[in-house]
């Protein structure tokens, strides 16, 4: 009953997720205003904002005025459920709740702006702090991605990449070696499986998100406590 109770909460805390990964940056407030439709921007009443519900049975377009609803929302939804149902499975503390919504938060956004809201990556680092107290190996993983910005000048990783390893090795300890690895290589396999299938979409000077890389490296080490050495 708690792991349900808790899956039902990652649904509720998936939907809010998404309304701040879509107003992050534009300057609106997540705290108010009611959610609109962005294609005809009609304010859309309670039934239509049940985590999952609404998509299905809307067949994921607007019902005001048919417009294809991004499969984000849902995607958010059901990624948040399961990581909470997981948490609280392997009785992990309240704060890691807050930082599986944040990780989820900067993974999307970084998908879709390829950016590191400081915003979110700041409170990651700091519930990291709390929670794992690992500040060596925070340090650690902080300098390795700072040195990669800095000879690259930026073009190998960028700075928020640092900045996100510096909480994944507060929070992991030893462990944030593991998940770099996974990291990297889970990187590698599906840069080549773009450049491969993408055609001319994606060359190797193409641009490509790492944050969601470290981010599933980070709930793997958490989830299956990797640990190389």
């Amino acid at each position: 009953m708690i792991i349900l109770f808790t899956v039902i909460l990652g649904l509720i805390v998936g939907s809010f997720l998404n309304v701040l990964i879509l107003r992050l940056g534009t300057g609106r407030s997540i705290a108010s205003g009611r959610s609109q439709c962005l294609s005809c921007n009609h304010k859309l009443a309670w039934h239509d904002l049940v985590p999952v519900f609404s998509f299905a049975l809307s067949k994921g377009r607007c019902r005001y005025c048919g417009s294809r609803i991004s499969f984000q929302y849902p995607i958010v939804e059901l990624f948040t459920a399961i990581l909470f149902g997981l948490l609280t499975a392997q009785q992990f503390a309240i704060t890691y709740y807050l930082i599986a919504s944040i990780l989820i938060a900067i993974l999307v956004y970084d998908l879709r702006h390829k950016i590191i809201p400081d915003q979110l990556v700041y409170i990651f680092i700091i519930l990291s702090g709390l929670a794992g107290r690992h500040w060596l190996y925070g340090l650690y993983a902080f300098a390795f991605f700072a040195l990669l910005w800095f000879v690259s000048r930026g073009k190998w990783m960028g700075f928020g990449d640092a900045k996100l390893a510096l909480g994944m090795g507060f929070l992991l300890g030893i462990s944030v070696v593991s998940a770099l690895f996974v990291a990297f290589w889970a990187g590698a396999i599906v840069g080549i499986c773009l450049l491969l299938l993408s055609s001319k979409k994606v060359t190797l000077k193409s641009e490509i998100p790492f944050a969601p890389f470290l981010i599933f490296g980070t709930f793997m080490s958490l989830f299956l406590n990797l640990n190389l050495f």
